[in-house]
């Protein structure tokens, strides 16, 4: 069991169905009519060429370019093509994305050994594969859309920076930039990760000094070493010397409260404060190259007068403060068999007696939010109402709409989901880090207009990776339920066509 194992695994899926994909839907089907083309004028050496219709960058075209020339010289020896545009067909683009799937598998099965050093390679492995189902993620794989790209770059990303190694970091994340735009949001938040364990966890022979006054942490939030033993961190006046083999990753620590607006939270930030000034030189040399990157995408903005290239008009930025409680949503339903356990849901409950009424006081706050956020701040953009191929079409209208009550009905789900997440989050991260990690999700879902549920994915993928689902039953259901969804959303795709009056062609059920 391991990584071979993995990759063996996700093949064993990813090349039947793509085969099966390809063989029914031959021709380019909803955005790939504007990506499929794009990439063959990118073949046949044509660059100055754009659609106006495409509102990502073309890093995905780049990318089949590199895949396409690594099989160009096997299949004109072979006489299969002549050219090198030839290779560029609908199935061949489609191809980058399984090979990234296979890719992605492997990347989040080593992001899961580093930060749960205590798995053992078949829980791993489990992990890995269950994940790797996610159907958002799954579905796409078989076509040519950029989120198996920019989910596999975003991670590849997170693991360069869980590894320290920081510039090749910020390269991978102006890549997954150039592959979709708001990836600078999730390169910030890497960098913003990368910085709370950097200065929580200096390399051998950095030393730490705090100032003079005292900056005191409760003691449960240590350092976990490789003994699982936490070292108290009263900083007064203490220097801190550390070796990067005592611990593979930071600060996992028990948590007990959900509540992010305390002490706990204010100390955390004092203390990373404090060694960022200690470690400045150190700080700007290892996080300068994100800086550099984003200073880049910000002169990029300015130039382009909008953060998409084209189609403006249908994706102006808003202030759609709903799209993150659909997350929370969607997130806690897509990890059922834990978030809605008596279990889960008792242990939340203690917890939130347990601090009151600070926690009272927070879940009123929360409701409130919650409330005029579905009040004020819901959006129904045109193609969301005009556009039946959608699932997110369906749900809206038979679910939100189905009376003018739904959708105030739903904010106690809201509420129990998003306190579920933190305080699942904070069972194994800092309060800083959950906190950032909010802020990264609301910077990516916030101003998006449309409810698509394949911009939940990446957010998604962070969550379950560092959530503290440890036995085997959750996976295992989880992993149950991915496959009957994939099952039922591919076979709703393929077998299940059907036609528009006002338009020709054949028309398929997508996410």
């Amino acid at each position: 069991m391991g990584k071979l194992a993995v990759s063996v695994i996700v093949s064993l899926w990813v090349i039947p169905i793509f085969l099966m994909v390809n063989h029914i839907v031959p021709h380019p089907y909803m955005d790939e009519i504007f990506h499929i083309p794009q990439a063959q004028e990118y073949c046949k050496g044509n660059f100055r060429s754009w659609d106006p219709m495409i509102t990502t960058p073309p890093g995905l075209y780049y990318l089949s370019l590199a895949h396409v020339a690594s099989l160009f010289p096997g299949m004109w020896c072979t006489k299969v093509v002549s050219l090198f545009s030839e290779v560029c067909s609908p199935a061949i683009l489609r191809s980058v994305n399984g090979v990234l799937a296979v890719i992605c598998s492997l990347l989040v099965y080593e992001i899961i050994t580093w930060v749960k050093p205590d798995s053992d390679k078949r829980k791993a492995t489990l992990q890995a594969v269950v994940i790797s189902l996610y159907p958002l993620h799954w579905f796409f794989t078989f076509l040519y859309y950029t989120d198996v790209a920019s989910l596999t770059l975003v991670l590849a990303m997170y693991v360069a920076t869980l590894k320290r190694r920081y510039q090749l970091s910020a390269l991978l994340g102006a890549i997954a930039i150039l592959v979709r735009q708001t990836n600078v949001v999730w390169l910030l938040f890497v960098a913003c990760s990368g910085i709370i364990d950097f200065t929580l966890l200096p390399k051998h022979k950095d030393k730490v000094q705090a100032d003079d006054q005292d900056v005191s942490v409760r003691d449960n939030d240590g350092l976990a070493g490789n003994k699982g033993m936490p070292v108290k961190s009263n900083l007064r006046k203490r220097k801190m010397d550390i070796p990067s083999s005592v611990v593979k990753y930071p600060i996992l620590k028990p948590v007990d409260s959900t509540s992010l607006c305390t002490s706990g939270l204010l100390d955390e930030v004092q203390v990373i404060l404090l060694r960022m000034w200690n470690l400045k030189f150190e700080v700007l040399l290892s996080f300068g190259p994100f800086l550099v990157v984003f200073l880049a995408f910000i002169v990029f903005v300015f130039w382009n007068g909008s953060i998409v290239l084209g189609a403006k008009e249908a994706h102006t930025a808003s202030l759609h403060i709903a799209q993150i409680m659909y997350f929370a949503l969607v997130s806690a339903l897509a990890m059922a068999p834990f978030y809605f356990s008596y279990r889960q849901f008792s242990m939340l409950c203690k917890s939130l007696w347990k601090n009151r009424p600070l926690s009272l006081f927070q879940v009123v706050v929360v409701s409130i939010a919650g409330f005029l956020s579905v009040h004020y701040f819901s959006i129904a953009h045109p193609y969301l109402l005009a556009d039946n191929r959608h699932y997110t079409f369906y749900i809206w209208r038979r679910v939100i709409q189905y009376h003018w009550l739904m959708k105030y009905l739903l904010i106690p789900l809201y509420v129990y989901s998003w306190l579920s997440i933190i305080h699942d989050l904070g069972k194994g991260r800092q309060r800083i880090w959950v906190l950032v990690f909010f802020l990264a999700c609301s910077g990516v879902l916030v101003p998006a207009p449309l409810i698509e549920f394949r911009y939940y994915t990446i957010p998604f993928y962070f969550l379950l990776l560092h959530s503290q689902i440890n036995d085997y039953r959750s996976w295992l259901l989880m992993g149950v339920m991915y496959a009957a969804v994939n099952i039922f959303t591919i076979w709703m795709f393929l077998f299940r066509p059907f036609h528009w009056s006002h338009e020709p062609g054949t028309q398929r059920f997508i996410w």
